[in-house]
């Protein structure tokens, strides 16, 4: 007997990393299981409620931090499964079969990473409460929680929802908070486009991250790396994990193979350290105003006598600071500031090496390749064929 092929509706809206990567691992689930499944899914990857259609398929798996996704499906008498935030109330959790990112491990991953790199201050850019963002509101009281566990004081700040006709006074309201915090703070953001939001208004500053303040932020959004001066730690959330359970759960639906009401949190799957978190307990402010100068002028292929005419000190003398303070001499933490960003490119995007060795500010790609060689043993091409 042939297996019925069951008509599935994703509801989610895929402009966001966080939906994109949920609708990616239900993708996974399809191609290791080979169910029979028909997808529907919006030609724009977002759900539009204006002219919404009458629901007639066999299962939905749906983003419930949407309310309006959530009124939508509330008299819905077929198979539902709901993806979304996790909650410290077990009343605010739908009564369906539920897949949730563990908020309070995300947060507690963020501080852990400021904490081990010496931070001793910590803040918190959330969102302004709204029924739309309730997985704010989780993360931001999870904040909390763990500033009263470890008996720190944590500021946070909410700010403002940010549109086109409000930006400057969002950034101008923005730069007041900033500038009451106390040097060396750890900024755990709400998620990498408010993180966004912190590393612009630094900039705007002249702020220097991560010498004076580190900045952490949740969704691992590649794009804000190409919007921002300073690329952004992250922590990846297991949201293809997410997809992948939550299609399962449907199909255990489908086939009347599911006991109770089953939830499931899933854990963030890892932190990926970038140069916003890159936090040396720096004391020498010579040396933290040649790092920021390296950090944002080494591509540009700066010497070292660059450096010396920036912060106006002799060499033997800037060199003995760096030997101290870091234990490597300029030279090698203006090559290392090169490979780093070559390794980024190298692994996050399909830029050819001809052109990344040119915008790390190598002066030829056979120089590039004889350095790349020698630093890690193999070349540019075989790392990133290894390393992908």
């Amino acid at each position: 007997m042939e297996e019925k092929r069951h008509r599935i509706i994703l509801l989610f809206n895929a402009n966001k990393i966080y939906d994109r990567q949920i609708i990616k691992g239900v993708g996974y689930f399809l191609q290791a299981t080979q169910v029979n499944w028909d997808i529907y899914i919006a030609d724009d990857f977002r759900t539009s409620f204006k002219h919404f259609p009458v629901l007639s398929g066999d299962g939905i798996i749906a983003n419930y931090d949407d309310p309006d996704i959530v009124d939508l499906l509330a008299n819905i008498d077929i198979p539902i499964v709901g993806v979304g935030a996790s909650y410290q109330n077990p009343l605010d959790y739908p009564t369906i079969p539920y897949v949730a990112a563990n908020n309070d491990t995300l947060i507690e991953k963020a501080f852990n990473h400021l904490y081990s790199k010496g931070i001793k201050h910590f803040a918190f850019y959330s969102i302004p409460p709204s029924q739309y963002c309730r997985w704010a509101s989780e993360r931001e009281n999870s904040f909390n929680r763990i500033m009263i566990q470890k008996g720190l004081t944590g500021s946070v700040y909410q700010g403002m929802e940010t549109t086109l006709d409000n930006w400057q006074l969002a950034q101008n309201e923005l730069v007041k908070w900033i500038t009451s915090l106390p040097p060396n703070t750890g900024i755990i953001a709400v998620n990498d486009a408010r993180a966004r939001h912190v590393l612009q208004t630094c900039e705007f500053m002249k702020l220097k991250i991560p010498e004076q303040h580190c900045v952490i932020g949740i969704d691992n959004e590649d794009i804000i790396n190409y919007l921002s001066v300073v690329t952004l730690s992250t922590i990846a959330q297991g949201t293809e994990e997410m997809g992948y359970k939550a299609a399962s759960l449907l199909q255990k639906l489908l086939l009347n193979k599911m006991n109770g009401t089953p939830r499931i949190l899933v854990e963030p799957q890892k932190i990926i350290e970038r140069r916003s978190t890159d936090y040396r307990s720096v004391q020498d402010p010579y040396v933290m105003q040649a790092m920021n100068f390296i950090r944002n002028h080494a591509c540009r292929g700066i010497k070292v006598e660059q450096v010396l005419a920036e912060v106006r000190l002799s060499r033997s003398n800037l060199e003995a600071r760096f030997k101290a303070e870091l234990n490597k001499t300029i030279h090698n933490v203006i090559h290392q500031e090169k490979f780093d960003k070559a390794k980024y490119l190298l692994l996050n995007t399909t830029l050819s090496i001809n052109e990344i060795y040119q915008m790390c500010g190598y002066p030829s790609l056979q120089y590039f390749y004889f350095l790349f060689k020698k630093h890690y043993n193999k070349t540019p091409k075989e790392y990133r064929e290894q390393e992908k």
